[in-house]
């Protein structure tokens, strides 16, 4: 099987050419550099995606609350991992940079706050 993508690793935006044969990258053309071959056997065989969301906050000022995840979790696993986070609700104060949810899913991989939401943070916007 090919596949054709863009490669996100570098600036250059390499447009990857690949072959794919029972589950195992065959070869890679159209990489400028070693990082494009890394990221085609990488995206053919378990694609990955770093998620940047809102989740509900409880104690006042806005309503949601910036949020990512501090790594990049299974593509086929991001939908259910929005559903966590759409039922999710963060009582405030918090702080950019505080995990939230430690394990996403049983990942590994933790939800952070991407922005403060304090009272005295409020004040200072």
């Amino acid at each position: 099987m090919k596949r054709e993508f863009t490669c996100i690793v570098c600036p250059n935006g390499c447009r990857l050419h690949t072959e794919v044969e029972n589950g195992a990258v065959t070869s890679v053309t159209g990489n400028r550099c070693p990082k494009g071959r890394d990221f085609a056997e990488k995206e053919c065989t378990a694609p990955t995606r770093s998620l940047c969301t809102t989740v509900k906050t409880l104690g006042g000022g806005a309503p949601v609350l910036p949020v990512r995840t501090a790594g990049e979790l299974p593509k086929k696993r991001l939908f259910e991992a929005m559903a966590v986070l759409n039922a999710y609700t963060q009582t405030v104060p918090v702080y950019c940079g505080d995990v939230l949810i430690p394990d996403l899913l049983g990942t590994g991989c933790a939800v952070i706050a991407t922005d403060d939401w304090a009272p005295e943070a409020a004040e200072l916007k």
